[in-house]
């Protein structure tokens, strides 16, 4: 790679799955002509990412023993890239094509409302997910409230500046914060349907009970960063009362999870209530708007993607 600046920064989140991340690593060599910069965020990995991606010289890793987690690896690698236009993937994720890629980095440069760009989940073998499980409906592109985190390309200087994701929120939740937060600073978010990208899920680090206990904490946390006092004292409660449903639901063993919560909120409610900054009441409108899926992305915006399927 030469000394300029890439167009192109990869990013990648590491912990523990070390098969996944060599697949994810291998499936860049569809965009290799694109020279981009690889990074590599290893979470305190029992085998380091280092060994696992020895035979790949071009990606840098950045490793922290004491396992922060993967939103803080974000933050490291966002701040740490030199392209302006970052691809974040999971660990268990692997490109089909290049095609997908390089459309995406031509909305993301050429438009300037545009501050990220969200994939479709796909299997293995490329069939896409099923639709409630994407970012948004139908199979045109269009606008939608966030991305999923699992792959998304990213503005990094509004990043930046926006103070990128919420490192007090661990685990969970933090791409509809910042979503949240970017679309209250007049940016929007871009979904291709047919920018299919695997997202195979691993296992490892994944229980429904952590899972549970973070997004009613984030949940809570998420309105105290974000609404109006008046909402936040509802919507705090709301959320509380949803655990014990979703528990239920789900048949989740889990006798310690509300102190668990209760002891989170306690500790994290003063930050989060003295950075507190409040969305506008036309951002949220604007939010509920773009969740019914009727905000179709200008077609004269979008350039062609090989023989893929836009609509």
């Amino acid at each position: 790679m030469s000394d300029s600046s890439p167009q192109l920064t990869i990013g990648i989140t590491t912990r523990n799955r070390s098969e996944s991340l060599r697949t994810c690593v291998d499936s860049l060599r569809y965009i290799q002509h694109l020279e981009p910069e690889i990074l590599v965020f290893d979470d305190a990995s029992g085998v380091p990412a280092a060994e696992i991606l020895k035979s790949h010289s071009q990606v840098r890793i950045m490793r922290d023993d004491r396992g922060p987690g993967y939103i803080v690896g974000r933050n490291v690698l966002m701040k740490a890239a030199r392209a302006e236009t970052v691809l974040l993937l999971d660990d268990d994720t692997a490109l089909l094509n290049g095609e997908s890629v390089e459309r995406a980095m031509r909305i993301i440069q050429s438009d300037r409302q545009v501050g990220a760009v969200a994939f479709a989940q796909a299997n293995r073998d490329g069939s896409p997910w099923p639709e409630e499980m994407q970012p948004g409906p139908g199979r045109a592109a269009r606008y939608v409230p966030a991305f999923i985190g699992f792959a998304h390309l990213l503005n990094r200087a509004l990043f930046i500046d926006l103070g990128g994701y919420r490192e007090s929120f661990v685990f969970y939740g933090e791409e509809k914060e910042y979503c949240l937060r970017l679309l209250d600073r007049g940016y929007r978010v871009v979904y291709l349907p047919d920018a299919l990208v695997v997202h195979a899920q691993d296992v490892a680090g994944r229980t429904r009970q952590r899972y549970l206990r973070y997004v009613t904490r984030n949940d809570c946390l998420h309105a105290l960063y974000n609404e109006p006092i008046w909402r936040a004292m509802w919507l705090v409660p709301a959320r509380l009362a949803l655990y014990f449903r979703m528990r239920s639901r789900w048949g989740i063993d889990d006798p310690s999870g509300p102190r668990w919560i209760m002891t989170e909120l306690v500790a994290n409610a003063g930050a989060a209530l003295r950075s507190r900054r409040p969305v506008s009441r036309q951002t949220r409108a604007s939010w509920r708007r773009l969740r019914d899926g009727s905000a179709p992305y200008p077609a004269g915006q979008l350039a062609p993607v090989g023989t893929g399927n836009a609509d």
